[in-house]
C-alpha cells in the first residue's frame, strides 16, 4: 500500500511539472505567433492548467472508471472554487468587471447547470433509472465549448480589459526549447496520469473506500496543484483578474472540454455521485454571483473569501464522515 502511495504521489508530481512546461513552451509559440496575451491567457494557459484533469479523466474514461474521471472534475472544480479562489480573496479582494458579471460568471453557472441537467438523468438522451452521461451528451458539451472559444476569440480581439498592472517582462526561449517543452509536457502528463489512476483506484480497492471519495479529495486537490499556483502568484502580483479568469476558465474547460471528450470515448455512470457532491458544485458556482452583490459590490472580497473557505471545509468534512 505505501508503494502505491509514493506511486500517486509520483505521479502527481509528474502531472504538474508537466503541465508547468507545457504551458511555458506553448505561450512561448504563441507570442512569437503573435497571439495576443488575452488569447493566450484564456486558452493555452486555462487549457493547460486543466490538463491534469484532462489526462486523468481521459485515462479513467478509456479504463472504464467513471467515478474517477466524474469524481476529479466535480471535485476538481469545487476545490477551484472555494478553496482556491477563497485563499486568493483573502489575500487579494478581486474586482469584477462588467464582462465578469454578465458573461464570465453567468457562462460558468450554466455550464454547470447543464453537467447537473445531463447527469442526474434528465435529459432527453438519458435510459430511464440509469443514470450517466451519454456519447451524445459528451458530444453536445464538445460543441457548446467549440462556440465559447469561438466566442472568446472573437471578443478577445475588440474588447480591451483594463489592466491592474503593466506586464512583467516574459523570458524568450528558443523555437526549438519551447517544441520540446511541449513534447516533454505532454508525456509527463500521460505517464503521470497512468501512474495516479493506477495507483488511485488500487488504494481505494485496498482501503475499501470508493473511487469517488479518492477523486474528489486526493486526485482532485492534486490536479488542482496548477491553478493554486497559478492564483497565489497572481494575487501576490495583484493580478486578481487574472487569477479569476483562470478559475472560471478552468472550470468551464473541465466540464465542457474534460468531461465531453471523455463522454464521447465511452458513457460514464454518475453512479456513486451524490445529489450532495453536485449541489456542492452548483451553489459553489453561485456564491461567486452572490459575491458581486454582498458585501464589498462588484468584488470577491475578505469576508468572500472566508465564506467560500468555510463552505469547503463543511464539504470536505461531509466528504470524510461519509467514508
Amino acid at each position: 500500500m505505501l508503494l502505491q502511495f509514493i506511486i500517486l504521489i509520483a505521479g502527481l508530481a509528474l502531472i504538474v511539472y508537466g503541465a508547468n512546461i507545457l504551458v511555458e513552451g506553448s505561450s512561448d509559440i504563441a507570442r512569437k505567433s503573435g497571439i495576443s496575451e488575452f488569447v493566450i491567457g484564456l486558452t493555452i494557459v486555462g487549457m493547460g492548467t486543466s490538463a491534469p484533469e484532462f489526462v486523468v479523466s481521459v485515462i479513467s474514461a478509456i479504463r472504464g472508471t467513471s467515478a474517477i474521471a466524474i469524481g476529479n472534475v466535480i471535485g476538481s472544480n469545487i476545490f477551484n472554487t472555494l478553496l482556491i479562489l477563497g485563499i486568493t480573496a483573502v489575500v487579494l479582494p478581486i474586482r469584477i468587471t462588467q464582462s465578469n458579471r454578465y458573461r464570465d460568471v453567468p457562462v460558468n453557472i450554466a455550464v454547470t447547470i447543464l453537467f447537473v441537467f445531463f447527469g442526474v438523468g434528465l435529459s432527453f438522451f438519458e435510459t430511464a433509472g440509469y443514470r450517466t452521461l451519454s456519447r451524445a451528451e459528451g458530444i453536445i458539451m464538445l460543441l457548446i465549448f467549440a462556440v465559447y472559444i469561438w466566442q472568446s476569440f472573437k471578443k478577445g480581439i475588440h474588447i480591451q480589459e483594463i489592466e491592474e498592472d503593466s506586464p512583467a517582462p516574459v523570458r524568450q526561449r528558443r523555437t526549438l526549447v519551447s517544441i520540446a517543452c511541449i513534447i516533454g509536457g505532454l508525456a509527463a502528463l500521460v505517464v503521470g496520469g497512468h501512474f495516479l489512476v493506477d495507483s488511485a483506484t488500487k488504494i481505494a480497492q485496498g482501503l475499501g473506500i470508493s473511487e469517488k471519495f479518492i477523486a474528489v479529495t486526493i486526485i482532485a486537490g492534486g490536479t488542482s496543484l496548477p491553478e493554486l499556483a497559478t492564483c497565489i502568484v497572481a494575487a501576490v502580483r495583484k493580478k486578481g483578474q487574472l487569477a479569476l479568469g483562470n478559475i472560471l476558465g478552468s472550470n468551464v474547460f473541465n466540464i465542457l472540454l474534460i468531461l465531453g471528450t471523455s463522454a464521447a470515448i465511452s458513457p460514464l455512470s454518475m453512479d456513486g455521485i451524490g445529489f450532495i457532491d453536485l449541489g456542492v458544485l452548483i451553489f459553489s458556482s453561485l456564491l461567486i454571483l452572490l459575491s458581486v452583490y454582498t458585501g464589498t459590490r462588484d468584488s470577491v472580497d475578505r469576508n468572500d473569501g472566508a465564506a467560500f473557505l468555510a463552505v469547503f471545509a463543511a464539504y470536505m468534512l461531509w466528504t470524510i464522515h461519509k467514508l
